[in-house]
Protein backbone atom coordinates (compact mmCIF):
# COMPACT_ATOMS: atom_id res chain seq x y z
CA UNK A 1 0.00 0.00 0.00
CA UNK A 2 1.27 3.48 -0.91
CA UNK A 3 0.52 6.28 1.58
CA UNK A 4 2.90 9.14 0.74
CA UNK A 5 4.08 10.91 -2.40
CA UNK A 6 7.65 9.83 -1.66
CA UNK A 7 6.53 6.21 -1.58
CA UNK A 8 4.72 6.78 -4.88
CA UNK A 9 7.87 8.19 -6.50
CA UNK A 10 9.93 5.26 -5.19
CA UNK A 11 7.41 2.81 -6.63
CA UNK A 12 7.50 4.50 -10.03
CA UNK A 13 11.32 4.43 -10.07
CA UNK A 14 11.32 0.74 -9.14
CA UNK A 15 8.87 -0.10 -11.93
CA UNK A 16 10.74 1.94 -14.54
CA UNK A 17 14.02 0.23 -13.58
CA UNK A 18 12.65 -3.22 -14.43
CA UNK A 19 13.77 -4.80 -17.69
CA UNK A 20 10.28 -5.28 -19.09
CA UNK A 21 9.28 -1.62 -18.74
CA UNK A 22 9.62 1.14 -21.31
CA UNK A 23 7.97 4.53 -21.60
CA UNK A 24 5.11 4.69 -24.10
CA UNK A 25 4.69 7.45 -26.67
CA UNK A 26 1.03 7.70 -25.77
CA UNK A 27 -1.41 5.96 -23.47
CA UNK A 28 -4.82 6.22 -21.87
CA UNK A 29 -7.82 4.37 -20.53
CA UNK A 30 -10.62 4.17 -23.09
CA UNK A 31 -14.31 3.50 -22.86
CA UNK A 32 -15.12 1.34 -25.88
CA UNK A 33 -18.30 0.84 -27.91
CA UNK A 34 -18.50 -2.75 -29.10
CA UNK A 35 -20.36 -4.17 -32.07
CA UNK A 36 -24.00 -5.04 -31.43
CA UNK A 37 -23.61 -8.35 -33.30
CA UNK A 38 -19.89 -8.91 -32.79
CA UNK A 39 -18.71 -7.74 -29.35
CA UNK A 40 -15.09 -8.29 -30.40
CA UNK A 41 -15.47 -5.50 -32.95
CA UNK A 42 -14.49 -2.12 -31.44
CA UNK A 43 -16.59 0.57 -33.11
CA UNK A 44 -15.34 3.54 -31.07
CA UNK A 45 -12.86 4.32 -28.29
CA UNK A 46 -13.40 7.36 -26.08
CA UNK A 47 -10.42 8.64 -24.07
CA UNK A 48 -11.33 11.01 -21.20
CA UNK A 49 -7.61 11.74 -20.81
CA UNK A 50 -4.96 11.52 -23.53
CA UNK A 51 -1.34 11.20 -22.46
CA UNK A 52 1.17 11.91 -25.23
CA UNK A 53 4.90 12.00 -24.45
CA UNK A 54 4.06 12.88 -20.84
CA UNK A 55 2.96 11.52 -17.44
CA UNK A 56 5.30 8.52 -17.47
CA UNK A 57 4.75 7.99 -13.75
CA UNK A 58 1.10 7.21 -14.45
CA UNK A 59 2.14 4.95 -17.34
CA UNK A 60 4.34 2.95 -14.97
CA UNK A 61 1.50 2.58 -12.46
CA UNK A 62 -0.97 1.43 -15.12
CA UNK A 63 1.41 -1.09 -16.68
CA UNK A 64 2.44 -2.49 -13.30
CA UNK A 65 -1.21 -2.76 -12.20
CA UNK A 66 -1.97 -4.77 -15.33
CA UNK A 67 0.84 -7.20 -14.52
CA UNK A 68 -0.30 -7.51 -10.90
CA UNK A 69 -3.80 -8.28 -12.19
CA UNK A 70 -2.34 -11.19 -14.21
CA UNK A 71 -3.03 -9.42 -17.51
CA UNK A 72 -0.43 -10.11 -20.19
CA UNK A 73 1.82 -7.09 -20.76
CA UNK A 74 4.12 -7.06 -23.80
CA UNK A 75 6.02 -3.80 -24.12
CA UNK A 76 8.15 -5.04 -27.03
CA UNK A 77 5.38 -4.51 -29.59
CA UNK A 78 4.45 -1.16 -31.14
CA UNK A 79 1.14 -1.03 -29.28
CA UNK A 80 -0.58 -2.74 -26.39
CA UNK A 81 -4.33 -2.99 -25.84
CA UNK A 82 -5.46 -4.65 -22.63
CA UNK A 83 -8.74 -5.57 -20.97
CA UNK A 84 -9.06 -4.36 -17.38
CA UNK A 85 -10.56 -5.96 -14.28
CA UNK A 86 -11.32 -5.17 -10.66
CA UNK A 87 -7.86 -6.22 -9.49
CA UNK A 88 -6.28 -3.76 -11.92
CA UNK A 89 -8.53 -0.99 -10.62
CA UNK A 90 -7.73 -1.82 -6.98
CA UNK A 91 -3.98 -1.81 -7.64
CA UNK A 92 -4.22 1.59 -9.36
CA UNK A 93 -6.18 3.06 -6.44
CA UNK A 94 -3.62 1.71 -3.95
CA UNK A 95 -0.76 3.27 -5.92
CA UNK A 96 -2.45 6.62 -6.61
CA UNK A 97 -3.76 6.95 -3.02
CA UNK A 98 -1.56 9.99 -2.05
CA UNK A 99 -2.97 12.02 -4.95
CA UNK A 100 -6.65 11.08 -4.80
CA UNK A 101 -7.69 13.82 -2.31
CA UNK A 102 -6.23 16.60 -4.48
CA UNK A 103 -7.26 15.20 -7.87
CA UNK A 104 -9.65 17.73 -9.35
CA UNK A 105 -9.89 20.20 -12.22
CA UNK A 106 -6.67 20.09 -14.21
CA UNK A 107 -4.69 18.33 -11.47
CA UNK A 108 -3.78 14.63 -11.74
CA UNK A 109 -6.19 13.75 -14.53
CA UNK A 110 -5.16 10.08 -14.67
CA UNK A 111 -5.99 9.79 -10.98
CA UNK A 112 -9.37 11.36 -11.73
CA UNK A 113 -10.02 8.71 -14.37
CA UNK A 114 -9.36 5.90 -11.89
CA UNK A 115 -11.40 7.62 -9.17
CA UNK A 116 -14.37 8.10 -11.51
CA UNK A 117 -14.12 4.51 -12.74
CA UNK A 118 -14.07 3.16 -9.18
CA UNK A 119 -17.12 5.20 -8.19
CA UNK A 120 -19.40 4.21 -11.07
CA UNK A 121 -22.85 3.31 -9.70
CA UNK A 122 -23.78 -0.35 -9.94
CA UNK A 123 -26.83 0.52 -12.01
CA UNK A 124 -24.76 2.34 -14.67
CA UNK A 125 -24.83 -0.74 -16.89
CA UNK A 126 -21.07 -0.49 -17.38
CA UNK A 127 -18.67 -3.34 -16.64
CA UNK A 128 -14.96 -3.94 -17.10
CA UNK A 129 -15.77 -5.05 -20.66
CA UNK A 130 -16.57 -1.42 -21.51
CA UNK A 131 -13.00 -0.26 -20.81
CA UNK A 132 -9.49 -0.92 -22.13
CA UNK A 133 -5.99 0.35 -21.42
CA UNK A 134 -4.19 1.41 -24.59
CA UNK A 135 -0.46 2.06 -25.02
CA UNK A 136 1.57 3.07 -28.09
CA UNK A 137 5.31 2.39 -27.80
CA UNK A 138 6.40 3.01 -31.39
CA UNK A 139 4.87 5.17 -34.12
CA UNK A 140 4.27 2.40 -36.62
CA UNK A 141 1.36 1.27 -38.80
CA UNK A 142 -1.79 0.80 -36.72
CA UNK A 143 -2.75 -2.62 -35.45
CA UNK A 144 -6.01 -1.85 -33.62
CA UNK A 145 -8.99 0.48 -33.66
CA UNK A 146 -8.18 1.53 -30.08
CA UNK A 147 -4.68 2.72 -31.03
CA UNK A 148 -6.09 4.47 -34.10
CA UNK A 149 -8.43 6.45 -31.87
CA UNK A 150 -5.58 7.32 -29.50
CA UNK A 151 -3.54 8.76 -32.39
CA UNK A 152 -6.54 10.68 -33.71
CA UNK A 153 -7.06 12.09 -30.21
CA UNK A 154 -3.41 13.16 -30.07
CA UNK A 155 -3.88 15.09 -33.31
CA UNK A 156 -7.25 16.65 -32.51
CA UNK A 157 -6.17 17.77 -29.03
CA UNK A 158 -2.98 19.29 -30.45
CA UNK A 159 -0.70 17.01 -28.43
CA UNK A 160 0.86 15.75 -31.65
CA UNK A 161 1.69 17.94 -34.64
CA UNK A 162 -0.27 17.51 -37.85
CA UNK A 163 1.39 15.10 -40.29
CA UNK A 164 3.71 13.85 -37.54
CA UNK A 165 2.09 10.46 -36.91
CA UNK A 166 2.01 7.22 -38.88
CA UNK A 167 -1.68 6.65 -39.65
CA UNK A 168 -1.13 3.79 -42.09
CA UNK A 169 -3.70 1.08 -41.52
CA UNK A 170 -6.28 3.36 -39.89
CA UNK A 171 -8.96 2.76 -42.52
CA UNK A 172 -8.47 -0.98 -42.23
CA UNK A 173 -8.87 -0.98 -38.44
CA UNK A 174 -11.79 1.46 -38.15
CA UNK A 175 -15.24 0.10 -38.94
CA UNK A 176 -17.84 1.73 -41.17
CA UNK A 177 -20.76 2.44 -38.86
CA UNK A 178 -24.12 4.11 -38.83
CA UNK A 179 -23.93 6.91 -36.28
CA UNK A 180 -26.96 7.90 -34.19
CA UNK A 181 -25.54 11.01 -32.60
CA UNK A 182 -22.40 9.80 -30.82
CA UNK A 183 -23.44 6.13 -30.83
CA UNK A 184 -21.97 3.85 -33.53
CA UNK A 185 -24.18 1.03 -34.81
CA UNK A 186 -23.18 -1.96 -36.90
CA UNK A 187 -24.84 -1.75 -40.31
CA UNK A 188 -25.47 -5.51 -40.29
CA UNK A 189 -27.30 -5.14 -36.94
CA UNK A 190 -29.52 -2.44 -38.45
CA UNK A 191 -30.32 -4.65 -41.43
CA UNK A 192 -31.08 -7.62 -39.20
CA UNK A 193 -33.39 -5.59 -36.94
CA UNK A 194 -34.81 -3.12 -39.47
CA UNK A 195 -38.36 -4.49 -39.52
CA UNK A 196 -38.72 -4.73 -35.73
CA UNK A 197 -37.22 -1.28 -35.18
CA UNK A 198 -39.47 0.37 -37.75
CA UNK A 199 -42.63 -1.44 -36.62
CA UNK A 200 -42.03 -0.37 -33.02
CA UNK A 201 -41.06 3.18 -33.96
CA UNK A 202 -37.59 2.74 -32.48
CA UNK A 203 -35.54 3.05 -35.65
CA UNK A 204 -32.66 5.41 -34.72
CA UNK A 205 -32.06 8.78 -36.33
CA UNK A 206 -28.90 8.14 -38.34
CA UNK A 207 -26.82 11.30 -38.75
CA UNK A 208 -24.10 9.78 -40.94
CA UNK A 209 -22.35 6.59 -42.05
CA UNK A 210 -18.56 6.71 -41.75
CA UNK A 211 -15.50 5.14 -40.15
CA UNK A 212 -14.66 8.37 -38.33
CA UNK A 213 -16.82 10.19 -35.78
CA UNK A 214 -17.12 13.96 -35.77
CA UNK A 215 -14.53 16.19 -34.13
CA UNK A 216 -16.99 17.70 -31.66
CA UNK A 217 -18.04 14.25 -30.44
CA UNK A 218 -14.65 13.87 -28.79
CA UNK A 219 -12.95 17.27 -28.48
CA UNK A 220 -13.83 20.48 -26.63
CA UNK A 221 -12.39 23.34 -28.75
CA UNK A 222 -10.83 26.54 -27.44
CA UNK A 223 -13.26 29.24 -26.28
CA UNK A 224 -12.64 31.44 -29.33
CA UNK A 225 -12.95 28.59 -31.85
CA UNK A 226 -16.24 28.32 -33.73
CA UNK A 227 -17.65 25.36 -35.66
CA UNK A 228 -21.05 26.27 -37.02
CA UNK A 229 -21.98 22.80 -38.23
CA UNK A 230 -20.74 19.61 -36.55
CA UNK A 231 -20.45 17.64 -39.80
CA UNK A 232 -17.82 20.04 -41.15
CA UNK A 233 -14.91 18.77 -39.05
CA UNK A 234 -13.85 15.13 -38.95
CA UNK A 235 -12.24 13.58 -35.89
CA UNK A 236 -8.45 13.65 -36.30
CA UNK A 237 -8.50 17.23 -37.59
CA UNK A 238 -6.65 19.87 -35.58
CA UNK A 239 -8.03 23.37 -35.08
CA UNK A 240 -5.87 26.07 -33.54
CA UNK A 241 -7.54 28.53 -31.20
CA UNK A 242 -9.39 31.27 -33.08
CA UNK A 243 -10.34 29.13 -36.07
CA UNK A 244 -13.83 29.67 -37.49
CA UNK A 245 -15.43 26.95 -39.62
CA UNK A 246 -18.47 28.24 -41.47
CA UNK A 247 -21.30 26.06 -42.83
CA UNK A 248 -21.84 25.48 -46.53
CA UNK A 249 -18.86 24.31 -48.58
CA UNK A 250 -16.38 24.11 -45.68
CA UNK A 251 -14.81 20.84 -44.51
CA UNK A 252 -11.70 19.80 -42.59
CA UNK A 253 -10.54 16.20 -42.93
CA UNK A 254 -8.50 14.14 -40.47
CA UNK A 255 -4.75 14.90 -40.12
CA UNK A 256 -5.43 18.37 -41.52
CA UNK A 257 -6.21 21.74 -40.02
CA UNK A 258 -5.03 25.15 -38.93
CA UNK A 259 -2.00 26.60 -37.13
CA UNK A 260 -3.62 29.79 -35.85
CA UNK A 261 -6.71 31.95 -36.26
CA UNK A 262 -8.09 31.00 -39.69
CA UNK A 263 -11.39 31.60 -41.49
CA UNK A 264 -12.53 28.38 -43.18
CA UNK A 265 -15.28 28.52 -45.78
CA UNK A 266 -13.74 25.93 -48.09
CA UNK A 267 -12.21 22.46 -48.02
CA UNK A 268 -9.02 21.51 -46.21
CA UNK A 269 -8.32 17.97 -47.37
CA UNK A 270 -6.39 15.31 -45.47
CA UNK A 271 -2.78 16.30 -44.67
CA UNK A 272 -3.30 19.96 -45.68
CA UNK A 273 -2.26 22.66 -43.19
CA UNK A 274 -3.25 26.35 -43.16
CA UNK A 275 -1.14 29.02 -41.46
CA UNK A 276 -2.31 31.64 -38.97
CA UNK A 277 -4.25 34.63 -40.25
CA UNK A 278 -5.24 33.00 -43.53
CA UNK A 279 -8.66 32.86 -45.17
CA UNK A 280 -9.93 29.81 -47.09
CA UNK A 281 -12.71 31.42 -49.12
CA UNK A 282 -16.14 29.99 -49.90
CA UNK A 283 -15.84 26.78 -51.91
CA UNK A 284 -12.03 26.98 -52.12
CA UNK A 285 -10.26 23.60 -52.14
CA UNK A 286 -6.88 22.62 -50.75
CA UNK A 287 -6.17 19.23 -52.25
CA UNK A 288 -5.06 16.18 -50.27
CA UNK A 289 -2.19 13.83 -51.03
CA UNK A 290 -4.46 11.53 -53.08
CA UNK A 291 -6.18 14.22 -55.12
CA UNK A 292 -3.70 16.05 -57.32
CA UNK A 293 -0.72 17.08 -55.20
CA UNK A 294 1.79 14.56 -56.59
CA UNK A 295 1.72 12.99 -53.13
CA UNK A 296 3.21 16.07 -51.44
CA UNK A 297 1.17 17.46 -48.48
CA UNK A 298 0.04 21.03 -49.10
CA UNK A 299 0.90 23.84 -46.71
CA UNK A 300 -0.70 27.27 -46.94
CA UNK A 301 1.32 30.10 -45.42
CA UNK A 302 0.28 32.79 -42.97
CA UNK A 303 -1.95 35.74 -43.89
CA UNK A 304 -2.84 34.19 -47.24
CA UNK A 305 -6.18 34.38 -49.05
CA UNK A 306 -7.63 31.58 -51.17
CA UNK A 307 -10.44 33.24 -53.13
CA UNK A 308 -13.88 31.73 -53.54
CA UNK A 309 -13.89 28.49 -55.58
CA UNK A 310 -10.12 28.58 -56.07
CA UNK A 311 -8.10 25.37 -55.86
CA UNK A 312 -4.52 24.57 -54.96
CA UNK A 313 -2.60 21.32 -55.06
CA UNK A 314 0.74 22.86 -54.17
CA UNK A 315 2.13 24.87 -51.29
CA UNK A 316 1.53 28.61 -51.18
CA UNK A 317 3.67 30.95 -49.10
CA UNK A 318 2.95 33.76 -46.67
CA UNK A 319 0.99 36.89 -47.63
CA UNK A 320 -0.20 35.45 -50.94
CA UNK A 321 -3.51 35.74 -52.78
CA UNK A 322 -5.10 33.16 -55.06
CA UNK A 323 -7.89 34.84 -57.00
CA UNK A 324 -11.40 33.43 -57.07
CA UNK A 325 -11.78 30.48 -59.43
CA UNK A 326 -8.04 30.09 -60.10
CA UNK A 327 -6.49 26.61 -59.91
CA UNK A 328 -2.81 26.05 -59.15
CA UNK A 329 -1.50 22.48 -59.39
CA UNK A 330 2.15 21.36 -59.13
CA UNK A 331 2.53 21.32 -62.92
CA UNK A 332 0.47 24.42 -63.74
CA UNK A 333 2.41 26.83 -65.97
CA UNK A 334 2.48 30.37 -64.58
CA UNK A 335 3.80 33.38 -66.46
CA UNK A 336 5.38 36.48 -64.92
CA UNK A 337 6.26 39.82 -66.42
CA UNK A 338 9.81 41.13 -66.02
CA UNK A 339 8.41 43.65 -63.54
CA UNK A 340 6.77 40.88 -61.52
CA UNK A 341 9.97 38.81 -61.54
CA UNK A 342 11.97 41.73 -60.15
CA UNK A 343 9.39 42.60 -57.49
CA UNK A 344 8.93 39.00 -56.26
CA UNK A 345 12.68 38.30 -56.35
CA UNK A 346 13.34 41.40 -54.26
CA UNK A 347 11.20 40.04 -51.40
CA UNK A 348 12.40 36.44 -51.91
CA UNK A 349 16.17 36.82 -52.49
CA UNK A 350 16.88 33.15 -51.77
CA UNK A 351 14.49 31.95 -54.50
CA UNK A 352 14.98 31.74 -58.27
CA UNK A 353 12.15 33.68 -59.94
CA UNK A 354 11.69 33.41 -63.72
CA UNK A 355 9.22 34.56 -66.36
CA UNK A 356 7.84 31.02 -66.71
CA UNK A 357 7.38 28.83 -63.64
CA UNK A 358 5.29 25.89 -62.52
CA UNK A 359 3.06 25.74 -59.47
CA UNK A 360 5.56 23.64 -57.52
CA UNK A 361 8.26 26.28 -58.09
CA UNK A 362 6.43 28.68 -55.77
CA UNK A 363 6.94 26.56 -52.65
CA UNK A 364 8.33 28.90 -50.02
CA UNK A 365 7.81 32.01 -52.16
CA UNK A 366 6.01 34.77 -50.26
CA UNK A 367 3.98 37.79 -51.33
CA UNK A 368 2.60 36.43 -54.62
CA UNK A 369 -0.77 37.26 -56.22
CA UNK A 370 -1.98 34.50 -58.58
CA UNK A 371 -4.51 35.58 -61.21
CA UNK A 372 -5.94 34.47 -64.54
CA UNK A 373 -5.55 36.60 -67.65
CA UNK A 374 -9.11 37.31 -68.74
CA UNK A 375 -8.08 37.57 -72.40
CA UNK A 376 -5.97 34.46 -73.02
CA UNK A 377 -6.77 32.39 -69.92
CA UNK A 378 -3.13 32.12 -68.80
CA UNK A 379 -2.36 31.88 -65.08
CA UNK A 380 -0.13 34.79 -64.14
CA UNK A 381 1.69 35.84 -60.98
CA UNK A 382 2.62 39.27 -59.69
CA UNK A 383 3.81 40.83 -56.46
CA UNK A 384 0.92 41.05 -53.99
CA UNK A 385 0.21 44.57 -52.76
CA UNK A 386 -2.83 43.74 -50.63
CA UNK A 387 -2.68 42.86 -46.94
CA UNK A 388 -4.71 39.85 -45.85
CA UNK A 389 -6.07 40.56 -42.38
CA UNK A 390 -8.80 38.72 -40.49
CA UNK A 391 -11.40 40.56 -38.46
CA UNK A 392 -10.08 40.34 -34.90
CA UNK A 393 -13.63 40.53 -33.49
CA UNK A 394 -14.50 37.28 -35.26
CA UNK A 395 -11.45 35.29 -34.18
Amino acid sequence: MIYTKDEFKTLVEDIQAQSWYRNPIGFGLARVDRGQLNPEKILQATFPVVNWDENFGSAAIFLNALKEADIAVDTTSSELVCDVNDVFLTKCIESFRPYIPEAKGSEHKNVQVISQLSSLPKDSGLTAANFKMVFIFEDEALESAEAAYLKLYALSTGKAKLRSLNLNGAFGKLHNCAWAGTTPIELDWLRENEIALKISGKYPEITMVDKFPRFLSHVIPADNTRILETSKVRFGAQLAAGTTVMPGASYINFNAGTEGSVMVEGRISSSAVVGAGSDVGGGASILGVLSGTDGVPVSIGENTLLGANSCTGTAIGDSCILDAGVTILPGTKITLSEKAVAAIAESNPEKEIKTLMRGMDFIGVNGVHFRQNSVNGQIIAMRSTREVKLNADLH
